[in-house]
This record gives C-alpha cells, structure tokens and sequence, in this order.
C-alpha cells in the first residue's frame, strides 16, 4: 500500500514483543513505513528520525487538534511524515517527552468505537495505532490508503481471536466487518478445521 505520505512508528521496545501490536502491522502494510524502537537508557535524537524536505507531525493527544490547522499551514502529503507513538499509554508519554520540539504535536480526535478488539479500550476515544494512521489517512484526502489499511487491521484482529480460541467474540467481530466481502476465499480457508494429528495417530494403530 503506497502513499505520498512518510509513515514512521516510534516503538516502545515492549510493544515489539506483542503479538498484536499495530506498529508491526502499519511497517508491514505501508511502503516504506520504518520503525524505531525506543529505549529511554539508548538516547535518540531528531536527526534519528526527522527526513529533509518534509514538515514532522508527532500524534499525540496532548497536541493541537488537527481541525484547528488551517489549510495554509497543512503541508500536502507528499511534504509530510508522520510519527506514530506505539505503546501503552504510559509508555507513549515518556516518547512525548522524547520528542519534544522534534516536530508539530498534533492531536487526531477520532470518533465512535474502536475495531481493535485485541485489548481492552481504556476509555472513550483511544484506539490503536493504526487507527490514528487510518485517521490521518482520511482527514489529507487519501480516503484509499485508509480502507486498504483497515483490511489489513480487521484481518488481524479476525485472525487473532480466531487463534486465541475466542470464537464468538471472532464471529461478532466478522458481522460487521468488511473483510466478510474483501477475503471470502481467504476467510473459507482459515475456517476449515484441520484433523487433529494426535487423533490421527489414534485411527492408525487401532488399525495396525
């Protein structure tokens, strides 16, 4: 999925552990997305992620809200990167701290309900990292970039509680998601049930 936009995720080095980290998906998803990790003890500087020609946008809560940046100050997207803090939300304060004055802290306010159904929300209008990302997408115009990235987001977190063994919750999930008509090959392959090896073994030597 390409964009003129520069996509980079400041990642707290727990969250590259985590199976469900959206930072992953995002480095995965979007050409030419990198990722750096953070570590408070490993010192960084603007210079470490900051690219020549583009104006730097940190997303935050605490930042200016998007809405109230006229269009004059908005750079076009092909002049802009983008850092997204990935971590909890203790984690990504410290990152704030890091990046002060590395760039223009902006504040996304996204609406309604968040899709990432793999932790649990803690309050109203915090989502994932790669919903902000989608925000974004759709506020410059790039409204392309943004279904195509939520496909590959709602792939996982199907995917996901499908794997945790949590399958109500998946099949919930699948009735109001998009990927039911983007992937329904993809999706009839991950629902066929695979023999058990062991009870495999089983049927053999009661043969044998």
């Amino acid at each position: 999925m390409d964009a003129p936009l520069q996509v980079d995720v400041l990642m707290h080095f727990r969250e590259q552990w985590r199976p469900s980290s959206t930072g992953r998906l995002i480095q995965r998803a979007v050409v030419r997305a990198r990722r750096h990790v953070f570590r408070k003890e490993v010192p960084m500087v603007r210079e470490d992620v900051a690219l020549q020609g583009r104006d730097l946008w940190v997303l935050h809560p605490r930042g200016e809200p998007l809405d109230t940046i006229t269009a004059e100050e908005q750079p076009a997207p092909d002049r802009l990167q983008v850092l997204l803090l990935d971590g909890s939300w203790g984690e990504t304060r410290k990152m704030v701290a890091l990046t002060e004055g590395w760039g223009r802290l902006v504040n996304l306010p996204l609406t309604g309900e968040s899709r990432y159904w793999l932790r649990a929300q803690q309050g109203e209008g915090r989502h994932s990292t790669a919903e902000a990302l989608m925000g974004l997408y759709q506020s410059l115009g790039l409204g392309a970039q943004a279904t195509q990235l939520r496909l590959h987001l709602e792939l996982q977190v199907y995917a996901s509680l499908q794997a945790r063994g949590q399958n109500d919750t998946a099949a919930e999930y699948l009735e109001s998601s998009p990927i039911r008509t983007a992937f329904p090959e993809f999706l009839e392959r991950l629902h066929q049930r695979r023999p058990n090896e062991l009870s495999l073994r089983h049927r053999f030597s009661a043969h044998s």
